[in-house]
C-alpha cells in the first residue's frame, strides 16, 4: 500500500508539474506575440501629402506630428520634407511619428521691422504670413525700450529655410540680457568676431583654421569666385539666427 501511495503521489506531482510547464509556455507564446503584435514598422512618408501621410499613419496605429515647415524649391507645399523615426524602423503602436512640411519656394518677402517696436513688428511679420522666431532682448540706452535692434533674416532676403524671423529687442539699461541672436559671423576678420562677441559677453573658443581651396580663374563666360581672404571666418557654430547668451560658447572656422 505505501508504495502504491507514493507511485500515485508522483503521478500526480508530475501531472501538476506537467501543467505549470504548459501554463508557463503558454504564458510566454501569448506575451510574445503580445509584444510582437503591438510593434509596426514605419512606412516611408517623404513627399505624401501630410492627409495622405496622417492616413497611412493611423492605420497603423501611430501618431502623426508635424513638426516644423520649411520652404523647399524641390518639394511641393503641403508635403512631407523629412521624418523621424525614419523609414523600416520598428515601434510599438501610438509612437509618434514627427515630420516636416513643405511650405513649396519662398513667395513671400522678409520686411524690415528694425526700428519698429516689437507688437508693429510681429504684425508686419504676420501679415506676409511670416512667423516670430527667437526674440532676445539686449539693454540699450539708445533706443526706446521695446524696439526692435537688428533681425535676422534681414529685410528681403532670398532664400530662407525657415518662414521665421528672429528679432533683438532693446531693453532699458539697468536689465540683463537675456540672451542675444547670433550673428552671421562668416566672412568678417576672425579678430573682428570676436571682438564683437566679446563685448556683449558671448565667449569664443580657440579658432579652429582650414585650408580652403583657391578660387578658380573660371571658363570662358562664368563668374569669378572672390578668394577667401586668410583670417576670415569660414563656419560658425551655432549658426546665424540662433539664440545665444553668456553661457554659450561660439566656435569659429578661420582660413588659413
Amino acid at each position: 500500500m505505501p508504495g502504491r501511495f507514493l507511485v500515485n503521489f508522483f503521478q500526480v506531482a508530475s501531472l501538476l508539474l506537467l501543467l505549470v510547464v504548459v501554463a508557463l509556455l503558454a504564458a510566454l507564446t501569448t506575451m510574445h506575440f503580445a509584444i510582437h503584435g503591438a510593434e509596426v514598422q514605419v512606412p516611408g512618408l517623404k513627399g505624401m501629402t501630410v492627409a495622405e501621410a496622417r492616413s497611412q499613419t493611423a492605420g497603423l496605429g501611430l501618431i502623426l506630428d508635424v513638426d516644423n515647415r520649411y520652404y523647399s524649391a524641390d518639394v511641393a507645399a503641403g508635403h512631407i520634407l523629412t521624418q523621424s523615426p525614419p523609414a523600416g524602423t520598428i515601434v510599438r503602436r501610438e509612437w509618434r511619428v514627427r515630420v516636416s512640411e513643405s511650405l513649396g519656394p519662398q513667395k513671400v518677402e522678409v520686411p524690415d521691422t528694425v526700428g519698429a517696436q516689437a507688437r508693429v513688428a510681429a504684425l508686419r511679420l504676420r501679415r506676409v504670413g511670416l512667423e516670430m522666431g527667437i526674440v532676445a532682448q539686449l539693454p540699450w540706452n539708445d533706443a526706446p525700450e521695446g524696439t526692435v535692434l537688428a533681425q535676422d533674416p534681414p529685410a528681403r532676403a532670398q532664400g530662407i529655410e525657415r518662414p521665421s524671423v528672429n528679432l533683438l529687442v532693446a531693453a532699458s539699461g539697468g536689465e540683463t540680457p537675456d540672451g542675444f541672436v547670433m550673428p552671421d559671423l562668416v566672412g568678417m576678420p576672425v579678430v573682428a568676431a570676436q571682438a564683437a562677441l566679446q563685448k556683449v559677453g558671448i565667449k569664443t573658443s580657440p579658432p579652429t583654421f582650414v585650408d580652403v581651396p583657391i578660387g578658380s580663374t573660371g571658363s570662358a563666360g562664368a563668374a569669378l569666385r572672390p578668394p577667401v581672404v586668410p583670417g576670415s571666418v569660414t563656419a560658425q557654430d551655432p549658426l546665424s539666427g540662433s539664440r545665444v547668451d553668456q553661457s554659450t560658447m561660439v566656435k569659429l572656422a578661420v582660413a588659413k
